[in-house]
């Protein structure tokens, strides 16, 4: 039996989503809260790889059991030997020919950014900071120039192992909530660090000390070393994954809880 989960957490504490010797994951916790309801070694396959402070109000896993337990079993019962920051919201049964990464035609995610001179401290690691004012409209006049299929090698992580850097942006929408600034992105697949290296690019931009142009610029040239530095993971959540209708999670894989990250009354 395959199955496919909606996971939500918080990645402060974690060393990232993918499992490693020394334990402290994401994965790490979600395999031994599985086995713990299945009597079995639970492996669990993920849309996507999170770093170490990166969020989630939507990953997307699937698994393989021998066992048959109720599909309540696979929410409530996990979730009871989860860490309180760490939560299944869903549970349903897929065909052995679903894969939550190779299936996935689009991933999306969220950065939600304070803008204010002190630190935030009740929402340390929810949100990443910037204590300069920003100019929104520069950053989204400067958005426009990467939607579309690009070399996003200057955005791209040294350590990142995608076979090309070449990916199709759909959405890079920005919008400012109070002190809180929203970007929304949308893609066929990102490369590692790609929107937090972004979300530096234009924060460069929105605080005045690179043109709008410049951008552009940094993308045609396909150099790391041109762009901004890599962008605090605080405030990067994974919002949801796009599939093909047949396997029936279009609803499922976007999250319901993106409205709580940034309402419009600027609130997280």
């Amino acid at each position: 039996m395959r199955l496919a989960l909606g996971v939500e957490y918080l990645g402060r504490r974690y060393a990232g989503w993918q499992s490693q010797p020394g334990g402290g994951t994401i994965q790490d916790a979600l395999e031994y809260a599985l086995a713990q309801i299945a009597g079995e070694t639970i492996r669990v396959v993920a849309a996507g790889r999170t770093d170490a402070g990166v969020n989630a109000t939507m990953q997307v896993v699937h698994f393989d059991t021998q066992v048959s337990r109720p599909i309540t079993a696979w929410i409530r019962g996990v979730n009871r030997f989860l860490p309180d920051d760490i939560a299944v919201l869903w549970a349903k049964q897929v065909g052995d020919d679903f894969h939550a990464r190779f299936c996935a035609t689009a991933r999306r995610y969220r950065y939600v950014l304070l803008m204010r001179p002190v630190r935030p401290a009740l929402l340390r690691g929810s949100v990443g900071w910037c204590h300069n004012l920003l100019d929104v409209n520069d950053m989204q006049e400067a958005a426009r120039q990467l939607i579309g299929e690009h070399d996003f090698s200057a955005f791209r992580a040294a350590e990142c192992q995608a076979k090309s850097p070449v990916k199709h942006l759909y959405q890079l929408d920005i919008h400012q909530h109070g002190a809180l600034i929203q970007f929304d992105l949308c893609a066929n697949a990102f490369l590692h660090h790609m929107v937090r290296n972004i979300v530096g690019c234009l924060i460069q931009i929105g605080a005045g000390r690179q043109p709008v142009a410049w951008m552009g610029e940094v993308l045609a040239g396909r150099d790391r070393k041109l762009a901004a530095p890599t962008f605090s993971p605080d405030g990067l959540y994974l919002s949801g994954v796009d599939y093909e209708p047949k396997w029936g999670l279009g609803q499922l894989s976007i999250s319901s809880a993106e409205g709580l990250l940034c309402d419009d009354k600027g609130r997280v």
